[in-house]
């Protein structure tokens, strides 16, 4: 088996997004170098950005294709080198169906919670983005290990966003535009949480105001495919 995934109409436009996603994530400042990782639902595997290629070099053609039940000692691993983080987003778009898109960056404000351990509260109504009423903090595992991708998959139960102890963020959604959306929302959340903890301890939305705002975004389509608004 090869890196290049079965032909597909829509590949060429997927693998286009996926670099644009990479190179957005930077320009946004949600990531920087090589640090961070985008991947697709395409066909019966994914396309994933590649090992040790920052976004200002990436290209379509590096872009490559795992096959969802890719296991550790496949050759595909070995001929064209994916992301080191691929067993993460294998096992997200294996767990949620209804999930195509995973964006994984290493902003500063968000990572710098995850140092902490910390979930970002319900200081916000915007943490509802997320799909609850926080988003969570999944514990501290080696980067790319097996470890670290249970930990996130259980983190991301009902969410499209988590924090990933002492290394940054995951978020998912049914397009990549709206991954990277929430991605970036995230970071806006935490920024709030830590400027607002400099005059004391934040309050926090009751779980009933966040039920109440969930129920708000499901129907103004927050949890759809597209409008990166709330209102």
């Amino acid at each position: 088996m090869t890196g290049a995934s079965p032909l597909r109409p829509d590949e060429a436009a997927l693998r286009e997004a996926i670099v644009h996603t990479a190179r957005e994530m930077e320009r946004l400042g949600i990531n920087q170098g090589t640090s961070g990782n985008v991947s697709a639902r395409c066909a019966d595997g994914l396309l994933i950005t590649p090992s040790g290629v920052p976004a200002t070099a990436l290209h379509e053609d590096a872009i490559v294709w795992l096959p969802l039940d890719v296991a550790a000692d496949a050759p595909v691993l070995s001929e064209r080198k994916p992301s080191s983080e691929w067993r993460m987003h294998r096992d997200i778009l294996r767990a949620r169906p209804e999930l195509n898109a995973v964006v994984h960056t290493h902003s500063v404000a968000a990572t710098a919670m995850a140092i902490h351990s910390r979930d970002i509260p319900a200081h916000h109504y915007m943490v509802a983005v997320a799909g609850g009423n926080s988003i969570r903090c999944a514990p501290y595992a080696t980067f790319g290990s097996q470890a670290l991708s249970d930990y996130a998959v259980a983190a991301l139960q009902e969410r499209y966003a988590c924090l990933l102890a002492h290394h940054g963020v995951i978020a998912a959604s049914a397009t990549l535009s709206r991954a990277l959306w929430i991605a970036n929302e995230v970071e806006v959340l935490a920024k709030q949480y830590l400027l607002a903890s400099q005059l004391g301890t934040p309050p926090l939305l009751s779980d009933d105001e966040m039920a109440e705002v969930l129920e708000k975004f499901r129907n103004y389509g927050m949890r759809g495919t597209s409008g990166n608004g709330a209102h």
